[in-house]
């Protein structure tokens, strides 16, 4: 058995990445609180246990992708749906800064569809059981852990969090709608209670000042 496609950190790289897929896969069934919550928490898991594996060299070609176009494009459009408006973030740790004066536009759905991508990829060799394999796919993925999906990892943490911790601004606002009207309902129903326009609170003739407009 290769001790290093099936030992301990690899094992554990192997099992929150297939957890995460699996999460991903299924983000047509949630809600976006759900999908943010989770999320928060795989990302730096993952990018924790790939981190402790030390790519080694591999001895056969590279092993055929199983992510297809189609399959990238249903996996980032299920999360473009979900986040709406919120998919998009200005980033200014991307490649393309260097040729701008200003943040980049990115995207969370794009950036999770492509860690996805990586990693569905590489469990896919994986669950062959073939070692030669695994070890190609392994070293790949670690290696395009350090010099790709690693900072999307990082990037799309902010916006995330974001979302994840700070009050949703339609429900808040919602909330705070309905704080003002009970409190305007409120006001009335003490205006009622107090307000008594016989001719013993305001005397024959009187004009009744309470926002009602009794008497005018």
């Amino acid at each position: 058995m290769d001790s290093y496609v099936y030992g301990k950190n690899s094992v554990e790289f192997v099992t929150v990445g297939a957890e995460f897929c699996a999460f991903v896969e299924r983000v047509g069934s949630m809600q976006r609180s759900e999908f943010t919550d989770k999320m928060t928490k795989l990302l730096p898991l993952l990018y924790l246990k790939a981190s402790l594996i030390e790519p080694e060299e591999y001895y056969v070609d590279y092993p055929e992708k199983f992510v297809t176009e189609e399959a990238y494009n249903e996996i980032r459009g299920g999360m473009e749906n979900l986040l709406g408006i919120h998919d998009a973030y200005l980033e200014v740790f991307v490649e393309d800064m260097q040729y701008s004066d200003t943040p980049v536009t990115a995207y969370i759905s794009e950036d999770i569809a492509d860690i996805y991508q990586d990693l569905k990829d590489f469990l896919s060799v994986y669950r062959l059981g073939d070692d030669d394999l695994s070890r190609a796919a392994l070293t790949e993925c670690v290696e395009s852990f350090r010099e790709y999906w690693g900072q999307k990892a990082v990037n799309v943490m902010r916006p995330l969090h974001a979302l994840c911790y700070m009050p949703d601004e339609d429900e808040y606002d919602q909330t705070h709608d309905d704080d003002d009207k009970n409190d305007i309902e409120t006001l009335y129903r003490e205006d009622e209670e107090e307000c008594d326009c016989g001719d013993g609170e305001h005397g024959h003739g009187d004009e009744c000042r309470c926002r009602h407009g009794h008497g005018r």
